[in-house]
């Protein structure tokens, strides 16, 4: 290197990433690099993400085939994978702002990669995350890295006295108008970060589509890992697709008229618990009603008193009846990577269920009306995926499939994951779903099924939905009574023997690196 250089040419020469990921996290710490790094990256037009952003640079200026090495050295220098992960999340953020369809589904699998990593021994804890941070690095690469990021600095607005924020913010993004949203929003989130996730979700319940509901659930559940500091980098992304996303209005009227003619406006949720005959007579009048008629019996029974808990376990397990019901993808639908017959990726089973459980997260973060709102959306949801799936739900079995060919002959646990294990690498969806329920009606531990499967929800792509879905179902089955709760195993199960045959890329590099076999 030449000696006249000056450090600012040299860091532009090889990269502030690069320059980290050179000398190490620490070490550039020590020499006064990082903040120099922070200092440069300080322009006017550019968010820093304080010391964070040396991992931040380094997500988004290393190249993809670097990476997993570069990744490797962080975590032997000391880096906490907690670390990675937030620095993922806000390089992911700062680079699409919402805006990629890749992008944003990347951010949704991080926090459920890191979950799944807390399942594993510490050897082993990387790996998901590894798989993860692969598909977001690469995915900025391809979107242009540095010189494209969309989220920049914004000025919160000034509103007029006595108006309303939230009217403000919901008029923004009816308009289509990015510039007043955006500002509006940064007004909002100048106060508690559960206060401007609150004001946020009025917008977010204008309408129910799967990534404006789960995509607002995920960046809050990544402030455990980025810090509530922020809260406005997260959440804006939801705000920039809502407005891309305009509302149709029928499900904000339809909720207006169920908050108003349950008179839930100024109550408090109840306590009210339910019998196992009353939860499934609730969970199946969702599935079988128009989302008119789900979203009115859910606030019905809100105004009876019964619990958040009850009503979000009845409207989980009305959406899993979509993916034991599914016939799987028709020859109109094949795509690379999600063939005939499967029912990974952005199936209408695997969607529905990853924004019942949005829904039911979100509502227990929320102020009570916003409590009722999540919940009669997300009953609504469920239905109106139903009626739009384009398959006759209500007239097909849900599996497993009571038939003689179907009969497992296995009793012992270790016999039958070994049979489990041989059908998803088969991809023999309905026997899996066979052999889970058998299992489970044998009280044999649950445990061992998720491990199993979850080797492969980190093994396969997934068509983006590994980590989510897998999140989904191992929630639901923990917080759902034991006569429903293999259900969400069973869909489980199938998912993961649709989706294996398509290993996800960078995952047997991360195995190589980490020496795993």
């Amino acid at each position: 290197m030449n000696t006249a250089r000056t450090r600012r040419e040299f860091l532009t020469t090889v990269g502030q990433g690069m320059l980290v990921v050179s000398v190490g996290t620490q070490l550039a710490g020590d020499l006064g690099l990082a903040k120099a790094n922070a200092a440069e990256n300080d322009a006017p037009d550019s968010i820093n993400f304080g010391s964070l952003e040396p991992l931040v640079l380094l997500m988004q200026e290393t190249p993809i085939e670097r990476l997993l090495p570069s990744l490797n050295d962080q975590l032997k220098q000391g880096t906490p994978l907690k670390s990675l992960v937030a620095a993922a999340a806000l390089a992911n953020a700062r680079t699409f702002g919402g805006d990629d369809y890749v992008g944003y589904h990347t951010l949704m699998a991080l926090a459920p990669a890191w979950q799944m990593a807390q399942q594993l021994p510490t050897e082993r804890q990387a790996l998901p995350v590894f798989k993860v941070l692969y598909r977001n690095t690469n995915r900025i690469g391809e979107h242009g890295g540095r010189a494209s990021e969309v989220l920049h600095p914004v000025q919160p607005v000034d509103l007029s006295p006595g108006e309303s924020s939230r009217d403000a913010l919901r008029a923004a993004v009816k308009a289509g108008d990015l510039e007043r949203a955006e500002r509006t929003f940064a007004a909002i989130a100048q106060h508690d970060p559960r206060d401007a996730f609150d004001e946020l979700l009025y917008t977010v319940q204008d309408d129910t589509q799967v990534h404006r509901t789960v995509l607002p659930y995920r960046a809050w559940e990544l402030l455990g890992l980025v810090g509530p500091e922020h809260a406005h980098t997260m959440l804006r992304q939801s705000v920039r697709y809502c407005v891309r996303e305009r509302p149709r209005g029928e499900p904000a009227k339809v909720l207006a008229q169920v908050l108003e003619g349950r008179q839930l406006m100024g109550r408090a949720p109840g306590d009210r618990t339910a019998d196992d005959s009353w939860i499934e007579s609730m969970s199946m009048t969702i599935f079988g009603s128009t989302p008119e008629q789900a979203a009115d019996a859910v606030g019905a029974a809100l105004a009876e008193g019964f619990s958040l808990d009850t009503l979000g376990e009845a409207i989980a397990l009305a959406s899993n009846q979509l993916v034991l019901r599914d016939t799987g993808r028709t020859a109109r639908q094949e795509w690379p990577g999600k063939p005939i017959g499967s029912v990974h990726g952005d199936s209408v089973g695997v969607h529905a269920s990853d924004s019942a459980n949005a829904w039911r997260n979100m509502a227990s973060v929320g102020r009570p009306r916003n409590q009722f709102a999540c919940l009669i959306l997300g009953a609504y949801q469920v239905a109106q995926d139903r009626m739009q799936g384009g398959g006759d739900y209500l007239n097909l079995p849900p599996l497993p499939l009571d038939l003689p060919s179907k009969k497992v002959k296995e009793n012992s646990p270790e016999k039958l994951l070994a049979e489990l294990e041989t059908c998803v690498r088969e991809n023999l969806q309905a026997q899996a779903t066979n052999i889970v329920s058998h299992y489970g009606q044998r009280n044999h531990d649950p445990a061992a099924v998720f491990d199993l499967l979850l080797k492969y929800a980190i093994s396969e792509d997934g068509a983006l939905h590994a980590e989510k879905y897998y999140r989904t179902t191992s929630e639901e089955f923990a917080r759902t009574r034991p006569a429903f709760r293999w259900r969400h195993a069973i869909s489980l199960a199938r998912v993961t023997a649709s989706e294996f045959g398509r290993p996800a890329p960078g995952y047997a590099e991360a195995c190589e690196l980490l020496k795993l076999g």
